[in-house]
């Protein structure tokens, strides 16, 4: 069983996940929007708001929707977390999604773990952590 990561957005879905395939050399799987639906079954808001759509990253999937004003929670408690394969990665994956970041938690850095790690939350509201273990790298985990 692979979790999958759904996202919600406050009515920019589209734009943030277009700019995550596009960052993360993912893939717009599916997109439905609300006017797609039959009226009885649309949510509150536009006709051009996202009901569910979908992004293949690798094996993953993360999916996302647009909530309308009233319903949209801003996310908090989870990260979602990226391990760049190498440092100029890191780099490149950093400046494209904290570009106009709501806030930097934590400015990319060396941790005793970690070659580089960093905690921002993006434009779109989406927090996230990259982690570059690099020569910190520990075995396979657990045994």
């Amino acid at each position: 069983m692979n979790p999958i990561i759904y996202l919600f957005f406050k009515g920019n879905c589209l734009e943030a996940m277009k700019h995550y395939a596009e960052t993360l050399g993912g893939e717009i799987a599916y997109v439905f929007r609300n006017g797609d639906a039959e009226p009885d079954m649309r949510m509150p808001g536009g006709e051009d708001m996202v009901m569910n759509m979908g992004m293949k990253l690798d094996q993953s999937m993360i999916m996302a929707s647009d909530n309308s004003e009233d319903m949209y929670d801003r996310p908090q408690g989870f990260y979602v977390q990226l391990a760049p394969a190498s440092l100029e990665e890191f780099d490149r994956i950093f400046a494209a999604l904290s570009k106009d970041a709501q806030n930097i938690n934590m400015e990319p850095a060396e941790t005793f773990w970690a070659e580089r790690f960093t905690m921002f939350r993006d434009r779109f509201g989406t927090p996230w952590m990259l982690n570059f273990t690099g020569s910190k790298a520990q075995g396979d985990g657990p045994e």
